[in-house]
């Protein structure tokens, strides 16, 4: 029956809800309602979205409440978890609610869900105790009143409003009065006196009923016992007693006390006390039986109860009785910190959050009343975080922009406070770690990078290092170096250095030379790794380093290997005379360019000094007649490098005032081998190359007179005659020392003359002797055979000479040449082999006939035959230095041979003439064979050759 009365107590308590402003929602349900019944449809009343609660991970958060009430997500309502007992939850406290908070994430946000929780008619009344016992006086009068326990209905409302009954109704009747606190007073009302003599037991019934639906009621048994006369009952002094006491009082404290009179005498006068009522008034309070003082017995909590009402009964020894009411009221003490929940926090929040937005929910409440519960709650200072409050609730939000690498965690200390006086404060401690974001670019140590590294490294030499760092956290913070494309001399650098990823060790991909790169610049990128990527470059520049890795290389005076060169001093000269300078460089740089010129060895190292530094030769002192003409120095040119390089230049002077004493003494001039500091080296490789030009030179020979035996063997057969050409030799000086011009001399020789005549151009300067040694050895060969040939000229017929007899031998016609450096050539043709040719009067006449189309050549000076005599005696020094030369009767020339029947030479020594090519008959092999008609032999001519000729 009962559970159809609760099922129509819901029926009739349908579900309301009501929406609010500000987020919050209230629902009524009946109490001890099964469990998993619907509340109410949260999702429409809040009008939320079903997605926005899943998405949001909606929550009920209940507080110290037990969870009565559940969230449905699925579906957006609110169920029941449990049987509801209004009574056990609230008591008496009207109106009786859950006070709930739907908690959503993503954003934070929380409404406030009130459940107003319906009393049902559940509990019938009770009295306090199982019977009442009354001992009345049989004098008792009319009137008497004796009082009753009220029954006790834990339901609320209507279903706890009692009315009761008595029976049998004989003697008794029950009054109900009303007091001013709303309460009624039940008494029980004689109104028929007792005869204890007709009946001295009397039993009632008294019934309890509620007004709920259906009514529940209970019953006690009232036992009366009538005793002997005692007529004047018990009086208090007042009807109700009011006291004060504050929470937490000791026990055994005195709150007040109550007092009663009674007009009789004796035993009927003794009042005792009694305290009547259940529950936690008896666990809290007691009355003295005699004195009537109300005392603590427990420890009062305002938090649990803030007002105690306690009815006092005096009753005397006659059974008579009286009762008053003592109201005590508790004042609350500042007892309870405030007590923080987290409700919701975030662990990790991105240092690109916005301000404003929430990290954590907290639910700060304080069981004080008044001042002492309302609760402020602030956090520690210099953090980018506000705490911002909400009735209970507390949110912390962000309040500036988050910087992780200022700083990447905030142990933040929420502190709150309640009001009372002394103040109370609890503290909670939120970790909150900041995400990170790649958002600051990789930082060089330096805002530019500057090495040296030594020329000639190795290939894969370490050079230095670069380094950025990244404030980000993690993979942002990871920097790898990238060597960025550019070019060094029109090469990409990345072929000079290169950049390790991980570590930024530059290295070096070739060996530097400081002569052709001194320096270069490149950029090297440091990017992380994050997503964008950011990066950052720096300029790095590789200085190169010189090392002594260049000898000196000496620029004046030119050392040459098929000339002499000699300074002249004059016999006059005084101390300090400027002789020559030598000028070096050295293409290192610092004080390995650093030259310092020394005197090695010297002919007479007391007439010469060089300067240390300039280079300049000088005289030291003044020049003697006893000095030798010819002097060599030999002088080292050596830089300040370590090790130290060198180079050395060998220089002739020549101490003369003429030309006449200097070639007697520059015939003896040898060449020394120039000193070389390896001396082992240039010992082998001359033997091997000696050895190599012996070979050579066999071979040559052997084919050179296989050769010459075949042509002669060919020619002899053949009456056509020979113009051999002799290739010309040069001694070539270049335009150096005191010389300012170079010429060329080139001399025509045939067997059928008996002296030559030769002829010099003047020379441009004095001061230096040019000489080709092959000269001497020509004329010396040339003189040996024409004086051979002299004894078979009688017995030869030649033809009559040519009309150019009539000219003297300077105005003789020649061939045309060119100059060549300070050259003498001589060209020549065997008498036996040779062939008329025209005279200077028919030049041009016939076809591949070459004659002179230069000017007359001058007669020889007195110097130019005096440079000839010295180019002959200097020959055979040459010869035995340098050994044996190509000579020029060695080697044919077909191209530029004229041949002037009857002369003996002619020398071209014209400048003018030298921009005139030279043209050259065909070789004999290429001229077609012909008959030439012998000419009558004479007497002279039919004598047989001699051995000597037929050589």
């Amino acid at each position: 029956m009962i559970s159809s009365v609760m099922w129509l107590a819901a029926a009739f308590f349908m579900i309301l809800f009501r929406c609010s402003v500000r987020g919050q929602i209230s629902y009524s349900i009946p109490e001890e309602m099964a469990k998993g019944s619907i509340v109410g449809n949260i999702s429409q009343g809040l009008g939320l979205d079903l997605k926005r609660l899943k998405s949001g991970k909606a929550r009920i958060f209940a507080g110290d409440n037990t969870e009565f009430v559940g969230l449905n997500n699925e579906r957006g309502i609110l169920l029941t978890e449990e049987k509801i007992d209004r009574e056990a939850l609230c008591a008496k406290t009207t109106p009786c609610a859950l006070h709930l908070q739907l908690i959503l994430e993503n954003p934070m946000e929380w409404y406030d869900v009130t459940v107003e929780i319906i009393d049902i008619n559940d509990n019938a009344p009770s009295f306090p105790k199982g019977e009442i016992t009354f001992e009345i006086s049989e004098s008792a009068v009319n009137g008497a009143r004796f009082m009753l326990e009220n029954a006790i209905d834990l339901d609320v409302g209507s279903n706890c409003h009692l009315s009761y009954s008595l029976k049998p109704t004989d003697h008794f009747v029950l009054s109900l009065q009303s007091q001013t606190d709303g309460d009624r007073n039940m008494e029980m009302v004689l109104q028929k006196p007792l005869d204890r003599e007709n009946k001295d037991q009397l039993s009632l019934l008294l019934t309890a009923m509620d007004g709920g639906e259906p009514q529940l009621t209970s019953t006690v048994r009232i036992h009366v016992t009538v005793l002997d006369i005692n007529d004047n009952p018990p009086v208090f002094n007042h009807r109700v007693y009011k006291a004060t006491l504050a929470e937490n009082t000791p026990k055994d404290t005195v709150i007040t006390s109550v007092s009663a009179s009674d007009a009789d005498e004796g035993s009927n006068a003794i009042i005792t006390y009694y305290m009547s009522g259940t529950g936690d008034v008896n666990d809290l309070f007691m009355v003295d039986a005699r004195s009537g003082e109300i005392s603590l017995k427990g420890l009062a909590d305002f938090e649990k109860a803030n007002r105690y009402q306690i009815n006092i009964q005096a009753r005397d020894q006659g059974g008579l009785s009286d009762s008053c009411k003592v109201i005590i009221d508790l004042t609350d003490i500042n007892d309870n910190k405030p007590i923080i929940n987290i409700v919701s926090m975030s662990n990790s929040i991105s240092e690109e959050s916005r301000p404003g937005i929430v990290v954590a929910m907290l639910n700060v409440n304080d069981l004080d009343s008044g001042l002492n519960g309302q609760v402020q709650c602030y956090i520690n200072d210099n953090i980018p975080f506000a705490i911002a409050s909400s009735s209970s609730f507390f949110s912390l939000q962000t309040e500036q922009e988050l910087d992780r690498e200022r700083e990447s965690e905030y142990n933040i200390s929420v502190i709150c406070t309640d009001e009372g006086v002394p103040a109370l404060s609890s503290s909670v401690s939120l970790r909150v770690q900041i995400s990170d974001v790649n958002d600051n670019a990789p930082v060089f140590e330096k805002t530019n990078y500057e090495a040296c590294v030594m020329e000639n490294n190795t290939p894969g030499l370490s050079i230095f290092s670069v380094k950025a760092s990244d404030a980000d956290w993690n993979q942002n913070a990871r920097v790898s170096y990238i060597l960025e494309d550019s070019t060094v001399n029109g090469v990409s650098v990345s072929s000079y250095v290169s950049v390790q990823p991980d570590s930024g060790l530059i290295t070096a991909m070739r060996s530097f030379d400081y002569e052709t790169l001194k320096h270069f610049h490149f950029r090297v990128k440091a990017q992380d790794g994050g997503s964008p990527p950011l990066s950052s470059n720096v300029t790095v520049k590789i200085t190169i380093q010189d090392q002594n890795d260049n000898a000196p290389q000496v620029l004046y005076p030119v050392q040459t290997g098929g000339s002499v060169v000699a300074e002249i001093v004059p016999r006059a000269a005084d101390v300090g005379y400027l002789v020559t300078k030598v000028v070096a460089v050295d293409v290192d740089s610092g004080q390995n360019a650093w030259l310092s010129y020394k005197l090695q060895k010297a002919t007479d190292r007391a007439l010469f000094e060089v300067g240390l530094q300039n280079g300049e030769i000088k005289t030291v002192r003044q020049v003697t007649d006893k000095d030798a003409v010819k002097q060599k120095l030999t002088v080292v040119v050596e830089d300040n490098g370590q090790p130290s390089r060198s180079a050395v230049v060998s220089i002739n002077v020549a101490v003369a005032d003429s030309f006449p004493e200097v070639l007697s003494e520059f015939t003896d001039f040898t060449h020394e081998k120039q000193y070389n500091d390896n001396l082992t080296f240039y010992l082998v490789l001359a033997l091997a190359a000696v050895s190599f030009l012996f070979i050579t030179c066999v071979v040559v020979i052997i084919s050179v007179k296989i050769y010459r035996w075949r042509q002669s063997r060919f020619l002899y057969q053949s009456s056509l005659p020979v113009i051999p050409y002799y290739p010309p030799h040069y001694a070539d000086t270049g335009v150096t020392g005191t010389l300012p011009h170079g010429y060329n001399y080139e001399v025509c020789m045939t067997t059928d003359s008996r002296k030559s005549d030769c002829k010099f151009a003047t020379l441009g300067g004095q001061s230096v002797l040019v000489m080709d040694p092959s000269f001497a050895e020509t004329m010396q060969h040339t003189i040996k055979k024409n004086n051979s040939i002299d004894g078979l000229g009688s017995t030869e017929s030649q033809k009559p000479p040519n009309s150019d007899w009539r000219f003297p031998p300077n105005q003789r016609p020649g061939p045309s040449g060119q100059h060549r450096f300070h050259t003498l050539q001589q060209r020549w043709t065997p008498y036996e082999k040779s062939r008329a040719g025209v005279r200077p009067d028919e030049a041009g006449a016939g076809a591949g006939v070459i004659a002179g189309t230069g000017p007359w050549p001058n007669p020889p000076t007195e110097a130019e035959q005096l440079q000839v005599l010295m180019a002959a005696a200097n020959a055979s020094e040459a010869t035995a230095t340098l050994g044996p030369r190509y000579n020029l009767q060695y080697g044919p020339d077909y191209r530029q041979n004229v041949y002037i029947p009857g002369s003996t030479a002619t020398l071209t020594a014209n400048p003018q003439q030298q921009q005139v090519p030279q043209q050259a008959l065909p070789p004999p092999q290429a001229l077609p064979p012909a008959e030439v008609p012998k000419a009558a032999q004479t007497p002279a001519s039919k004598k047989k050759p001699t051995k000597k000729d037929k050589k």
